[in-house]
């Protein structure tokens, strides 16, 4: 499998969508010049700018024009530059894109992705900088999908553009020039499915886009430094929700760390918490512990943004937490 990086998996998983089925086309805001990161760059050269569409600044309009298109059969990929401008555009996600399936009983879909970008670490400060999953995943109707690994990026793409309902994209702006080996053509990866990316019998890690890389670091080092054998788990998608495999896990470890970037009040980690404790309330032998960001706007100094980024020494100091809770018991 050649290696190419979390950017350049989206790119060719595009173009090979594009290729594959004359229905999909891109649309955006200067998606035909590549868009903010390159994501869609050379897609206009191959495809042309019918099929990679710019559009006025407008997150409202690239909306309402994706769901029409996806309603008529096509099968739109619109971007949306920064999660934080979703906002402009939840009226027609939530109360059109996300309800027609349901309203029409059955007899319509919407066969559309929604491509963003989140997470702070570019000085972007508080407005282009949020991690908004949990919002979306609230919302039933909508999947939410946040790959965390180059190949990931590529396999869960392909399979929400096939899907025949709106799947939101999360994509973490620190991933996208990680590199790893990813199949071509892109293997299809099972929407709602996690991976153990590391076995453990100690604790539970699960942690979901960039915080994935932190929580591998942080088991490497709860290893070396106290011996402590920590599973990691990366459920890929948050809607749905792969719970088997996080409960499985946590009967084998008997305790829980759930890790991501989001401010940590109200954030997707306390759902899993709550279903986790919900299921495996037998085999938990500590509280859930959880590791966001703090309650506060994403600051735009680099010195503050640096300690408001959760990571590694914060998910070693909540395995360590649990552990206490262990001594002490």
């Amino acid at each position: 499998m050649p290696e190419t990086t979390y950017i350049k998996a989206i790119t060719n998983t595009l173009a090979g969508a594009m290729r594959a089925d004359d229905r999909v086309f891109v649309i955006g805001e200067d998606v035909a010049e590549g868009g903010p990161y390159t994501a869609t760059a050379g897609l206009a050269d191959e495809f042309g700018v019918q099929r990679v569409i710019d559009t006025p600044i407008s997150e409202a309009a690239i909306t309402g024009v994706a769901i029409g298109a996806a309603q008529s059969g096509m099968r739109p990929v619109l971007e949306i530059m920064f999660v934080d401008f979703v906002t402009l555009a939840l009226d027609q996600l939530v109360n059109a894109a996300a309800k027609a399936h349901f309203m029409s009983g059955g007899q319509l879909t919407v066969p559309m992705v929604l491509r963003t970008q989140g997470g702070a670490g570019h000085r972007g400060a508080a407005q282009h900088s949020q991690s908004l999953e949990g919002w979306l995943a609230h919302v039933p109707g909508l999947k939410v999908v946040m790959p965390s690994r180059p190949a990931d990026a590529a396999g869960l793409l392909a399979s929400a553009i096939a899907d025949p309902n709106p799947v939101v994209y999360v994509e973490n702006k620190r991933l996208y020039f990680r590199k790893g080996d990813v199949p071509e053509p892109a293997a299809p990866v099972p929407i709602g499915r996690a991976a153990t990316l590391r076995t453990g019998r100690d604790v539970t890690i699960v942690a979901f886009s960039a915080l994935v890389h932190d929580a591998l670091a942080a088991a490497d080092r709860l290893a070396a430094e106290d011996r402590v054998e920590a599973e990691v788990i990366d459920p890929r998608t948050l809607v749905p929700l792969d719970l088997d495999a996080i409960v499985a896990s946590v009967e084998r470890t008997g305790r829980l760390v759930v890790a991501h970037e989001a401010v940590e009040h109200g954030g997707f980690g306390a759902e899993i918490a709550a279903q986790v404790q919900a299921a495996a309330f037998d085999f938990l032998d500590a509280p859930v512990v959880r590791v966001g960001a703090p309650f506060t706007p994403v600051p735009f100094s680099a010195p503050l943004e640096d300690a408001y980024v959760p990571g590694a020494d914060d998910v070693v100091a909540a395995v360590r937490t649990l552990l206490g809770e262990r001594r002490r018991g």
